[in-house]
């Protein structure tokens, strides 16, 4: 079935906003003339990062439910219905023949309102562990494509269509890129590299880690590339002036991620669900750090999905300061435990995610 009009919602974090770019970006590859228009969260990222992908976007005025005492909790039930209201109007005057939930604040009231005017509509879940969003939207949408097994605890299992998550392939798409890798980051080709991602906006834990370690990390002839984040740059590098680190370069955003995992051999990472499935299609050893600051705990859930298979290691979220570098230097050097990470992370990569996804949206139009 040709699709001609979709609407996408959601945001909040790349880790939702990438994967609906690339489901928007394989919907266009099918269909030129498509039109799509997205539905985020006003002042959240995607008002930004959409318009950068060459697409158009409408903003809600919708928050999260904060879990301290917060007076925008009181003012939350109104901001909803507000936003249910602004998601109809949105979706009678675009008339698109489906509508997508990727997660996300803005996901939920315009999935509700789609489900309501009796639009065809799906949602993309990412985690192990479903947010609350997405097991009221499932009673109602016509499928749930899921990254993992084992979710007919959460969702109806009629409707769910297992096809992976969403990457977008100039990330993952590392064979050969070795030499220019190591041209871009300026480092030693001789020397084993790690790679530090704590997502765009940072991860106060791992770059503790670093500043922690950051003596033993330059004793170590090993390369580092550390994505430091865009809320602890300036911080860091104020901290930093004047020192010579030497085989460490720190960059508050990866621009060239395909070049930064085709060089790394072993990667350290928080455990969101789009970074897990990036890991299992580029196939290196990694420890992942679940993030305790998101709903549900998902990120240890996402992290234990690889774990319990042997294909990552872990490091708590508490223990990372001290134990994390280390672990990675021991790690690094261990030929026999990277080859068996590699081995077993490799056929939970999904290369053809976006695609199945796309396919399951063609079903239910």
């Amino acid at each position: 079935m040709k699709i001609e009009r979709a609407i996408i919602s959601g945001g909040g974090t790349g880790g939702h906003i990438f994967p609906a770019i690339a489901i928007a970006d394989e919907i266009k590859r099918r269909n030129p003339d498509a039109q799509i228009l997205f539905v985020g969260a006003e002042g959240k990222m995607e008002m930004e990062k959409v318009p950068e992908a060459g697409y158009d976007i409408r903003g809600l005025q919708i928050v999260g439910f904060k879990r301290k005492l917060a007076l925008s909790n009181f003012i939350l039930p109104f901001k909803i219905l507000k936003s249910l209201w602004v998601a109809r109007k949105i979706l009678k005057a675009f008339n698109p023949q489906v509508a997508i939930g990727v997660g996300g604040y803005a996901s939920g009231p315009t999935l509700k309102a789609a489900t309501m005017l009796k639009i065809p509509s799906m949602v993309q879940e990412q985690n192990s562990f479903p947010g609350k969003t997405n097991k009221l939207l499932s009673k109602n949408v016509a499928k749930i494509c899921v990254a993992y097994e084992g979710l007919e605890r959460f969702f109806p299992a009629d409707k769910i269509e297992l096809t992976g998550n969403p990457t977008r392939k100039n990330m993952v798409d590392i064979d050969g890129k070795e030499k220019e890798g190591f041209g871009y980051y300026q480092l030693d080709p001789t020397q084993k590299t790690i790679l530090i991602i704590g997502g765009s906006l940072g991860a106060r834990t791992l770059n503790e880690s670093v500043i922690n370690k950051i003596k033993e990390l330059k004793e170590s002839n090993v390369n580092v590339i550390w994505q430091c984040g865009k809320l602890y740059n300036t911080q860091l590098e104020e901290q930093l002036a004047g020192q010579d680190l030497g085989n460490i370069k720190m960059v508050q955003f990866i621009h060239r991620m395909d070049l930064a995992y085709s060089i790394a051999d072993v990667v350290i990472s928080r455990a969101g669900a789009i970074s897990v499935s990036e890991l299992c299609l580029v196939k290196k050893p990694t420890i992942l750090v679940p993030s305790p600051n998101v709903s549900e705990d998902h990120q240890t859930k996402n992290a234990m999905a690889l774990v319990s298979k042997n294909a990552a290691l872990i490091v708590k979220d508490s223990e990372a300061k001290e134990e994390l570098i280390s672990k990675a230097l021991e790690l690094i050097q261990d030929k026999s435990m990277c080859e068996t990470l590699k081995q077993n992370i490799k056929p939970l990569g999904k290369p053809n995610a976006t695609e199945d996804i796309v396919n399951v949206i063609e079903t239910i139009i």
